[in-house]
């Protein structure tokens, strides 16, 4: 059997520009983590124990309850991150080598947003989620059609009434999926939520959905901050790291998606390198979101 952890990458809210005062949060919104063997599982969850108790040993020292201590991705893979703290990212190689040589791969599935703000872009929220998980389940359980495993998806706990919702969804486009879709019948239950303070592996799952997080705005923000990590994180640019169902579906672009290694490569697909001199200017955020919506929209102009 292969188990699946995987957390969300960016989140679901509407995207102008990261220079928007209300909508500069993330450009796409998906799922990412890893997909391990049963048996390496719990190896795999007492090595990153293990070093992430060594790595952070300060923080922990004034702790009561050093077992449910955990550190979040959002705050190791910051702009200065390689700088500052260039052990973090050290370790976090490090743990992606070992969850390779475990037999385990990194996945990720995201969509880019249409740039917009929520009337411009139609937004529904809850079925922006949904697309993702239903695309990343599916490309979960073609993996595990390939590798000839059954498959147990694993994400970290939301609230009750959250999940109460997503749940009947999840179980239903399994269900109805699986009457057309061989490899479907491989996940043995709907995806099951576990505290991310309980389970090591979903604590990593949350570290590679924050390095693919800002993967994704190096490749779809042209000013992003995030170039380092196309540099630093180099176990995450090898061929055979990824499960080669892992994509970025970009948005009604002229451009193939990017799959795999490439949303870790330094070439960027939307802003290839150009010689000479390239002339910026400053927009006003205000004008941007008018700008794009109508560019994303152009019979909805508001």
């Amino acid at each position: 059997m292969l188990l699946a952890y995987i957390d969300e990458i960016g989140e679901t809210g509407a995207f102008v520009a990261k220079t928007d005062v209300r909508y500069n949060t993330s450009p796409a919104f998906g799922y990412a983590g890893f997909v391990i063997p049963e048996h390496s599982a719990r190896a795999f969850g007492a090595i990153f124990t293990r070093e992430k108790r060594a790595l952070f040993a300060t923080d922990l020292a004034g702790e009561d309850n050093t077992g449910q201590w955990e550190r979040k991705g959002a705050d190791i893979f910051r702009p200065t991150t390689h700088e500052k703290y260039p052990q973090q990212i050290r370790v976090f190689n490090a743990l992606v080598k070992r969850l390779i040589d475990l037999g385990g791969r990194v996945f990720y599935y995201a969509d880019e947003k249409p740039i917009g703000t929520p009337k411009q872009t139609d937004l529904n929220v809850e079925e922006r989620e949904s697309a993702a998980m239903r695309e990343s389940l599916n490309r979960l359980c073609r993996h595990a059609e390939v590798q000839d495993k059954n498959l147990m998806v694993l994400l970290d706990q939301i609230n009750e009434s959250q999940r109460a919702k997503r749940l009947p969804n999840m179980y239903g486009h399994i269900l109805s999926r699986a009457a057309e879709r061989q490899e479907m019948k491989r996940i043995i239950e709907p995806p099951m939520h576990v505290d991310s303070i309980l389970s090591a592996n979903i604590q990593f799952a949350d570290w590679i959905a924050a390095a693919a997080t800002r993967a994704i705005d190096y490749q779809l923000i042209e000013s992003s901050v995030y170039e380092w990590v196309t540099s630093e994180l180099a176990p995450l640019r090898n061929g055979h790291g990824f499960t080669y169902e892992s994509k970025l579906h970009l948005h009604q672009r002229a451009l193939p998606d990017i799959n795999s290694t490439e949303l870790f490569s330094n070439k960027r697909r939307l802003f290839p390198s150009v010689a000479g001199q390239r002339v910026s200017a400053t927009v006003d955020p205000a004008v941007l979101r008018r700008i794009y919506g109508a560019a994303q929209n152009p019979h909805n102009r508001k």
